[in-house]
């Protein structure tokens, strides 16, 4: 395990729900470790709980991964070695290290009834002590077991925590010791047999031999009771993996991420339109960095200067608006072909266009215009809708904009320009109107050409005026115009 030349750290998810900002965050860093270390990445699915971990939430955990490039060496699809990598596929592991545990002594039954515990509980939170379990089965003598079964009594298994202290060295942490004090004796399986969490967990990454543990800062107390798993075991302080507890991502108001501040699904951001390794660099940036007041990152970039060392213990802070900027860097660095690659999906699927060969040409012409103005895809329908639809109105909110006199005279003015243009590109339509309504009307630029924008697209959010013109053609803006003239 640590000990081994090849790096090997797992994600292991226990999907009940579509991956979100935190989870993949761990996916992140544990597939930049791999591929930096020249190690394996195993991605194994925790579905244990079999009542909140469905099908289609694992068959989304693994269609999320595979979307933002973040590939595995085993697990899932990949298959390898040390499978399945479903727990749920390996219940009778588990079961039969439970079994020995108990016959080497170090787990037990425990007969105690869930209303017993939680009398004992509220006890000892009355007399100021931490609450847990308080050994009551430990010792059971065979005549007290006897009663116990012969009253139906289902036990659960029990592991034995010694006394004393659990000490390790977290990568990220440092020295991090643990008194058994508060580390009651715990359970591995529940009394139908089916393991928890600690159990299967502790059990996977010692017989899938990982070496290195990356994951999130909630998971910190529980590391104690899995070394006391790998010790039951056989396995030696020298074969333990390496623990690194990523800090905690917190929202903007450095409260708990929330759908309010940023913890939503990674599907949502992916319907919002922002490209993946837009989210991989920004998420990368949470808890990381790649020195030099570097920010914008490829995935190349990452995988080369990622080290464990150079994760903050602190907890980072979730911004929206950075995570915005660096989708807006990314949309701008794209070429015109994996642009326009990008984008059909959100003009197909809001109806803009149908997907002829004379639309994405359009399309191809007039993304160059807006690249440069926009910061998600979701943006584009209503940027590039003007060029297509068939019945074509102002939005109700503008209307009242093209209304008063110097409106319907700035349109009227334009109107008798550009009809009199014999080239239509977007330079010659500059110029005329330029000419007309700044130098010799002497209006500002916002003044003159806002009602304009709106005339021809519909809205006063568009691409560039002289180009939205250009691309439209003479006879629809022409007619547009007219149209806003006699309303």
């Amino acid at each position: 395990m640590s000990n081994k030349s090849q790096v090997r750290v797992r994600f292991a998810p226990s999907p009940t729900g579509d991956l979100h900002v935190g989870n993949i965050r761990t996916a992140l860093f544990d597939w930049a470790y791999a591929r930096h270390t020249g190690g394996k990445l195993i991605f194994r699915i925790e579905d244990t709980d079999t009542e909140r971990v469905t099908d289609q939430y694992i068959q989304a955990a693994i269609d999320t991964l595979k979307w933002l490039g973040l590939n595995w060496d085993e697990g899932p699809e990949v298959g390898g070695e040390f499978g399945p990598y479903l727990q749920s596929q390996r219940l009778e592991i588990y079961a039969e290290w439970a079994q020995k545990f108990l016959d080497q002594g170090d787990a037990y039954h425990c007969y105690c009834s869930s209303e017993e515990l939680e009398e004992r509980r509220q006890i000892q939170m009355k007399n100021n002590k931490a609450p847990g379990y308080d050994g009551k089965c430990r010792d059971l003598s065979n005549t007290q077991i006897d009663e116990y079964k012969s009253a139906g009594r289902k036990p659960v298994v029990r592991m034995r925590m010694p006394q004393g202290e659990t000490v390790f060295v977290d990568q990220i942490r440092g020295e991090v010791k643990f008194d058994h004090e508060f580390v009651p004796d715990f359970v591995l399986a529940r009394a139908d047999g089916s393991p928890l969490y600690t159990l299967a967990v502790a059990v996977d990454d010692v017989l899938m031999k990982i070496t290195h543990i990356l994951r999130g800062e909630d998971l910190l107390s529980s590391t104690p009771r899995q070394i006391r798993v790998y010790q039951a075991m056989g396995v030696t302080p020298e074969q333990y993996p390496l623990f690194a507890h990523l800090p905690f991502v917190m929202g903007q108001d450095n409260t708990k991420l929330s759908k309010r501040n940023g913890e939503v699904s990674i599907a949502w951001y992916r319907e919002q339109g922002y490209l993946p390794e837009a989210i991989c660099n920004y998420l990368a940036l949470l808890g990381w960095s790649p020195g030099d007041d570097k920010e914008n990152i490829t995935m190349d970039e990452l995988v080369s200067l990622f080290t464990v060392e150079r994760v903050n213990s602190s907890p980072a802070r979730f911004d929206m608006k950075k995570l915005e900027a660096i989708n807006g860097d990314k949309i701008r660095a794209l070429t015109l072909d994996k642009f326009l690659e990008w984008s059909l999906p959100f003009l197909l699927n809001s109806k803009v266009i149908s997907g002829s060969s004379e639309e994405i040409a359009v399309v191809k012409s007039a993304l160059p215009i807006i690249q440069e103005r926009i910061v998600k895809l979701s943006e584009i329908p209503q940027m590039l809708n003007f060029l297509f639809v068939k019945d074509f109105k102002i939005d109700s909110e503008e209307l009242p904009k093209l209304s008063d006199d110097s409106s319907q005279a700035v349109l009227k003015v334009a109107l008798t320009k550009i009809e009199s243009l014999s080239s239509w590109d977007h330079t010659s339509i500059e110029g005329v109107l330029r000419t007309a309504l700044i130098d010799e009307m002497g209006l500002k630029p916002r003044i003159a050409f806002s009602s304009l924008r709106i005339a021809v697209t519909g809205s006063h959010i568009s691409p560039p005026l002289f180009e939205s013109l250009e691309l439209l053609g003479k006879e629809r803006s022409i007619l547009r115009i007219k149209a806003a003239i006699s309303k």
